[in-house]
């Protein structure tokens, strides 16, 4: 029986709702992920986000793994149980930190090399050992370990790791079968990764060749790592198609407002970005009216909130005035309002998508967001 069930399509358009079921609660689709790299979206409490509405955020394999560790984690029932969560989370593989630690690693055949970034210490992952990691520490949706390629990327490159990243899914499937089969009635999910950088045809046989291994859900990974838009438009586009249409699919690292419009329209249904809490810590409100700079002087004495369309406690409760103030005073209650703000702009955002898609007016509403 599929975890995923769609609701309604919006004519015109490949934008549908759906529902994504975990083990920890129904997943209403298209849906964001706040960020919880280390178990925590910088600057928030678990209340906060349930108060917001999150259903679904995403930690860090690579990051837990090294600390607190599994043992740590196990000791407290579980990621759920250590973070004081009770609904979904998705773990990435670690697969985009580790591209990201180009000097500290070694890819091979048989699995990365690697050094930790905290201690220097020497680690060893394995699609094998990763998978297991994320389904010991109770991961709802467990990704697949990944090379991400960064951009650009020679064509002779984006194939030898396009092949790689497929051979370790299937050896990600194989042990996440071997785990269900230890843990009978487990409902944890196991989410394949494209890869093939922006070869579009590397990308089709990336897709094809992860669907034929079979996947509770698709992912499009090596995006948002420095192509054009442009770029990143297309091989939504053009891949998306090749995914099944019964089965969940995720932009992994797309989330401006803008991409979310343009990437639930072409068929994506969950998406993570960091950018609302890292730009929120720097100062930057998403607002409907466009992006501002909390700290720029205009904001000095406006005593409007940050946004007129907004009902979040932040815009609710202080003015512009009061959070540059706390930005230029060092207050960390600044970075806090700012990312709630921010959070919560996107979640409605997913909102408006999904009540769009159902009364069939989304092409609209878009392009009134848009205008805005």
């Amino acid at each position: 029986m599929s975890a995923f069930t769609i609701e309604k399509k919006c004519a015109g358009t490949k934008a549908r709702t759906g529902v994504l079921k975990t083990a920890h609660g129904n997943i209403k689709t298209p849906v964001f992920m706040p960020v919880a790299t280390q178990g925590s979206v910088k600057t928030m409490s678990g209340e906060e986000l349930r108060s917001m509405g999150v259903d679904l955020f995403v930690s860090n394999a690579y990051h837990l793994y090294l600390r607190p560790g599994e043992d740590v984690i196990r000791s407290a029932g579980g990621l759920h149980g250590f973070v004081s969560w009770d609904r979904g989370i998705l773990t990435d593989s670690g697969g985009f930190q580790l591209y990201s630690l180009a000097g500290l690693r070694k890819i091979k055949s048989d699995g990365v090399h690697f050094q930790s970034h905290i201690d220097g210490s020497s680690h060893f992952f394995t699609p094998e050992s990763v998978t297991g990691f994320q389904a010991a520490i109770g991961s709802d949706i467990i990704m697949c370990l990944d090379e991400c390629v960064p951009y650009p990327a020679t064509r002779e490159y984006a194939e030898e790791s396009m092949k790689l990243t497929l051979e370790w899914a299937l050896r990600c499937r194989n042990k996440f079968e071997e785990i269900k089969g230890q843990e009978q009635g487990s409902r944890q999910l196991l989410f394949g990764i494209v890869q093939g950088s922006t070869y579009l045809d590397l990308r089709r046989e990336s897709a094809a060749r992860t669907v034929d291994t079979g996947f509770d859900g698709y992912a499009l990974g090596g995006l948002s790592v420095g192509e054009p838009r442009e770029n990143t438009f297309e091989i939504v586009r053009e891949i998306t198609p090749a995914l099944p249409e019964n089965s969940v699919r995720y932009a992994m690292g797309v989330g401006t407002p803008e991409e979310l419009w343009e990437c639930v329209e072409n068929g994506i249904d969950i998406f993570d970005c960091v950018l609302p809490t890292r730009n929120g810590r720097n100062g930057q409100a998403i607002t409907s009216q466009g992006k501002i700079n909390i700290k720029n002087s205009e904001h000095k004495k406006d005593m409007s909130p940050l946004d007129d369309d907004c009902v979040c406690t932040v815009c609710k409760g202080y003015s512009r005035a009061y959070i540059h103030h706390l930005f230029h005073s060092g207050e960390i209650l600044g970075m806090r309002l700012l990312s709630l703000h921010n959070v919560y702009f996107m979640l409605k955002s997913m909102d408006a998508m999904r009540r769009s898609i159902a009364d069939g007016t989304f092409l609209q509403e878009k392009k009134k967001f848009l205008n805005k």
